[in-house]
Protein backbone atom coordinates (compact mmCIF):
# COMPACT_ATOMS: atom_id res chain seq x y z
CA UNK A 1 0.00 0.00 0.00
CA UNK A 2 1.31 3.47 -0.57
CA UNK A 3 -0.47 6.64 1.27
CA UNK A 4 -0.59 9.83 -0.48
CA UNK A 5 -1.75 12.85 0.88
CA UNK A 6 -3.02 15.35 -1.34
CA UNK A 7 -2.72 19.07 0.24
CA UNK A 8 -4.45 22.31 -0.70
CA UNK A 9 -3.37 25.86 -0.08
CA UNK A 10 -4.87 29.24 0.32
CA UNK A 11 -4.40 32.93 1.54
CA UNK A 12 -6.52 34.61 4.04
CA UNK A 13 -7.23 38.19 3.16
CA UNK A 14 -8.77 40.87 4.91
CA UNK A 15 -11.10 43.51 2.38
CA UNK A 16 -8.63 45.84 2.99
CA UNK A 17 -5.54 43.92 2.15
CA UNK A 18 -7.16 43.09 -1.68
CA UNK A 19 -6.04 45.10 -4.54
CA UNK A 20 -8.86 47.76 -6.15
CA UNK A 21 -9.91 45.03 -8.96
CA UNK A 22 -10.49 42.65 -6.26
CA UNK A 23 -12.06 44.73 -3.85
CA UNK A 24 -14.86 45.61 -6.76
CA UNK A 25 -15.25 41.69 -7.48
CA UNK A 26 -15.77 41.00 -3.53
CA UNK A 27 -17.97 44.04 -3.35
CA UNK A 28 -20.35 43.16 -6.47
CA UNK A 29 -20.46 39.67 -4.89
CA UNK A 30 -21.93 40.35 -1.53
CA UNK A 31 -24.65 42.98 -3.81
CA UNK A 32 -25.24 40.15 -6.05
CA UNK A 33 -26.94 38.11 -2.75
CA UNK A 34 -29.72 40.56 -2.88
CA UNK A 35 -30.59 39.24 -6.49
CA UNK A 36 -31.08 35.59 -4.84
CA UNK A 37 -34.56 33.94 -4.96
CA UNK A 38 -34.36 32.18 -2.00
CA UNK A 39 -37.65 31.83 -0.18
CA UNK A 40 -36.77 28.30 1.05
CA UNK A 41 -33.33 28.64 2.94
CA UNK A 42 -33.39 31.99 2.99
CA UNK A 43 -30.14 31.32 2.21
CA UNK A 44 -28.73 34.10 -0.25
CA UNK A 45 -25.61 33.17 -2.41
CA UNK A 46 -24.06 36.17 -4.77
CA UNK A 47 -21.25 35.57 -7.48
CA UNK A 48 -19.49 37.92 -9.47
CA UNK A 49 -16.60 37.04 -11.88
CA UNK A 50 -14.09 38.58 -13.72
CA UNK A 51 -13.73 38.02 -17.29
CA UNK A 52 -10.26 38.55 -19.57
CA UNK A 53 -10.88 41.64 -20.80
CA UNK A 54 -12.55 43.13 -17.44
CA UNK A 55 -15.99 42.68 -17.80
CA UNK A 56 -17.65 41.56 -14.72
CA UNK A 57 -20.68 39.47 -14.80
CA UNK A 58 -22.88 38.55 -11.83
CA UNK A 59 -24.98 35.64 -10.46
CA UNK A 60 -27.05 34.73 -7.79
CA UNK A 61 -28.85 31.43 -6.53
CA UNK A 62 -32.06 30.83 -7.46
CA UNK A 63 -34.18 28.30 -5.70
CA UNK A 64 -37.29 26.53 -6.91
CA UNK A 65 -39.62 24.11 -4.34
CA UNK A 66 -38.76 20.85 -6.58
CA UNK A 67 -34.73 21.72 -5.27
CA UNK A 68 -33.49 19.57 -8.14
CA UNK A 69 -33.91 22.77 -10.38
CA UNK A 70 -32.40 25.10 -8.04
CA UNK A 71 -29.36 26.85 -9.81
CA UNK A 72 -26.06 28.18 -7.58
CA UNK A 73 -24.81 31.45 -8.35
CA UNK A 74 -21.71 30.43 -9.30
CA UNK A 75 -23.08 28.38 -12.17
CA UNK A 76 -25.58 31.19 -12.60
CA UNK A 77 -22.84 33.79 -13.19
CA UNK A 78 -20.24 31.11 -15.65
CA UNK A 79 -23.43 30.35 -17.48
CA UNK A 80 -24.45 33.93 -17.98
CA UNK A 81 -20.92 35.07 -19.34
CA UNK A 82 -20.66 31.97 -21.67
CA UNK A 83 -24.27 32.65 -22.96
CA UNK A 84 -22.84 36.63 -23.89
CA UNK A 85 -18.80 36.11 -23.86
CA UNK A 86 -17.98 33.00 -24.99
CA UNK A 87 -15.05 33.89 -26.40
CA UNK A 88 -13.48 35.41 -23.21
CA UNK A 89 -12.00 33.38 -20.44
CA UNK A 90 -13.06 33.40 -16.66
CA UNK A 91 -10.15 35.32 -14.53
CA UNK A 92 -11.51 35.55 -11.29
CA UNK A 93 -14.46 34.13 -9.26
CA UNK A 94 -15.88 35.87 -6.01
CA UNK A 95 -18.38 33.90 -3.92
CA UNK A 96 -20.56 35.41 -1.09
CA UNK A 97 -23.77 34.37 1.07
CA UNK A 98 -25.68 35.54 3.46
CA UNK A 99 -28.14 34.14 5.85
CA UNK A 100 -31.01 35.92 8.25
CA UNK A 101 -28.28 37.69 10.61
CA UNK A 102 -26.42 38.83 7.22
CA UNK A 103 -23.29 37.92 5.52
CA UNK A 104 -21.35 34.82 6.87
CA UNK A 105 -18.71 35.19 9.13
CA UNK A 106 -16.78 32.03 7.78
CA UNK A 107 -16.39 31.75 3.99
CA UNK A 108 -18.55 29.39 2.00
CA UNK A 109 -17.06 26.90 -0.86
CA UNK A 110 -18.69 26.44 -4.17
CA UNK A 111 -20.69 22.79 -4.00
CA UNK A 112 -19.58 19.74 -6.17
CA UNK A 113 -21.59 20.64 -9.41
CA UNK A 114 -20.12 24.37 -9.09
CA UNK A 115 -16.46 23.27 -8.17
CA UNK A 116 -16.62 20.76 -12.03
CA UNK A 117 -18.03 23.77 -14.16
CA UNK A 118 -15.39 26.34 -12.60
CA UNK A 119 -12.82 23.20 -13.23
CA UNK A 120 -14.32 22.75 -17.14
CA UNK A 121 -14.04 26.50 -17.20
CA UNK A 122 -10.03 26.11 -15.88
CA UNK A 123 -9.71 23.25 -19.04
CA UNK A 124 -11.34 25.45 -21.60
CA UNK A 125 -9.50 28.41 -21.46
CA UNK A 126 -6.25 26.21 -20.61
CA UNK A 127 -5.82 28.67 -17.11
CA UNK A 128 -6.72 28.66 -13.77
CA UNK A 129 -9.59 30.64 -12.36
CA UNK A 130 -8.91 32.70 -8.92
CA UNK A 131 -11.56 31.75 -6.19
CA UNK A 132 -12.01 34.43 -3.84
CA UNK A 133 -14.51 33.28 -0.66
CA UNK A 134 -16.22 35.94 1.12
CA UNK A 135 -16.95 36.22 5.13
CA UNK A 136 -16.96 39.03 7.46
CA UNK A 137 -13.87 37.48 9.15
CA UNK A 138 -11.99 37.34 6.11
CA UNK A 139 -11.56 36.38 2.55
CA UNK A 140 -9.95 33.64 0.80
CA UNK A 141 -8.30 33.14 -1.82
CA UNK A 142 -7.15 30.22 -3.87
CA UNK A 143 -5.34 30.30 -7.26
CA UNK A 144 -7.68 27.36 -8.73
CA UNK A 145 -10.06 25.20 -8.63
CA UNK A 146 -8.08 22.18 -8.15
CA UNK A 147 -7.01 23.15 -4.88
CA UNK A 148 -10.31 22.65 -3.94
CA UNK A 149 -11.34 19.84 -6.25
CA UNK A 150 -7.84 17.66 -6.39
CA UNK A 151 -9.19 14.57 -7.46
CA UNK A 152 -11.15 15.69 -10.38
CA UNK A 153 -13.18 14.17 -13.61
CA UNK A 154 -11.98 15.52 -16.86
CA UNK A 155 -12.03 15.00 -20.43
CA UNK A 156 -8.55 12.93 -20.03
CA UNK A 157 -10.65 11.13 -17.59
CA UNK A 158 -12.76 9.36 -20.20
CA UNK A 159 -10.05 8.28 -23.04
Amino acid sequence: MKKVIIKSEFSLFKFEELDDVLKILVSKAIDATDNSYSPYSNFKVGAALQLEDGTIVIGANQENAAFSVTMCAERSAIFNAQSNHPDLAITTIAIAAKNVNGLVHIPISPCGSCRQVILEMEQKYKRNIKILLCGSEGIYVINSIKDLLPLSFVDESMR
